[in-house]
């Protein structure tokens, strides 16, 4: 996007300037994955299909725990219970889904601490997904900033000589949210009870947008 006034009634309440948007972005490697456990059971009563949901999604914890994940790095969610009917609407018995979400900070040992919580869970295991992210990403998004303004720059360099001006000092900047992206998640559900993980954090690419107002030299 770029913008340019140069005089008249458009520029009176306003210096004459260039407006232009820039893109930057850095990559760096995933340190945490996030991923999205659940238990499902369905018994004839609400009571029976709660109590095995929560046994399997105990076991399921426990293993987490044991294989070195803190109790801080676990969250229950998505808990839901359901009526199963038959063609006439009579109730017939009741779905328990219960969600574990689990972040993951050393990943070389993610795949095997995965396929243990999946294999404590039996059938009633649940991953509904996972995804990988950077967990400080101060350097990061201070390198896809200045690229960002450089990109800016640049262009605007460009509209000033080609309307014979010169760059004067920065009227404005404005930033849209940085956004990630680039890297793998999977999204499948799956239930399994001796399935193994293999885990490939690849890349994160995280961009800038900034939007600069420059005043042309007088």
């Amino acid at each position: 996007m770029a913008s340019l006034l140069l005089g008249g009634p458009a520029a009176a309440a306003e210096r004459e300037s260039v407006t232009v948007t820039g893109a930057g972005a850095a990559y760096g490697e995933p340190d945490l994955l996030t991923a999205e456990f659940g238990v499902q059971s369905s018994a004839p009563t609400v009571g029976a299909a709660l109590d095995s949901a929560g046994a399997a999604a105990t076991r399921m914890r426990d293993a987490l725990v044991r294989a070195g994940l803190a109790q801080a790095d676990l969250q229950t969610s998505n808990t839901t219970v359901s009526s199963r009917t038959n063609d006439k609407q009579e109730v017939t018995g009741y779905t328990v889904n219960q969600g574990l979400t689990a972040k993951v900070r050393d990943l070389p040992k993610a795949g095997a601490l995965m396929s243990s919580a999946i294999a404590a869970g039996g059938d009633a295991a649940r991953l509904n997904g996972v995804s990988f992210s950077i967990e400080d990403d101060t350097a990061l998004l201070a390198e896809a900033r200045r690229q960002a303004f450089a990109d800016a720059r640049g262009k605007a360099e460009l509209y000033a000589t080609a309307a014979g001006r010169q760059l004067g000092r920065v009227v404005r900047v404005s930033e849209s949210a940085p956004s990630w992206g680039g890297g793998p998640m999977a999204q499948d559900s799956m239930a399994a009870s001796g399935a193994r993980f293999v885990i490939e954090p690849g890349r994160q690419r995280l961009s800038a947008t900034v939007t600069v107002q420059w005043a042309f030299q007088r």
